[in-house]
């Protein structure tokens, strides 16, 4: 990600200020307005994968699914450890899986007409 939070000075770790806070979130919500690497993070919400799974879960190529894990993965969005010669792929956190079932629920709401709640 390109806007980086700013992190400790002689006193300890700064808050990031709004406007790091929103270019953040801008650059998340853009990542996630992919089809592909949206399909991705709802899988990983279910649980660690690697690269087969993964391919067969969104229907891309191999070579699509490699470089948008890349992408994910620089982004910090995703973690990978090795497995043997796999390597597999985890969400860094449940904000992102909570935030990606937010989406698709957005979406059940507005295909089906149902209506507003909290």
């Amino acid at each position: 990600m390109s806007a980086r939070m700013h992190l400790s000075d002689a006193h300890g770790v700064q808050e990031p200020g709004d406007g790091t806070r929103l270019a953040v979130a801008v650059e998340i919500l853009g990542l996630l307005a992919d089809r592909t690497r949206l399909t991705l993070l709802r899988r990983l919400g279910a649980g660690e994968a690697d690269v087969t799974t993964l391919t067969e879960a969104c229907g891309a190529s191999r070579t699509s699914v490699s470089q948008h894990l890349a992408r994910l993965r620089l982004a910090g969005l995703v973690t990978t450890r090795k497995d043997g010669r796999r390597a597999v792929y985890a969400l860094r956190h449940g904000h992102l899986r909570r935030l990606v079932d937010e989406a698709l629920s957005a979406a059940d709401h507005q295909i089906r007409h149902l209506p507003p709640h909290d």
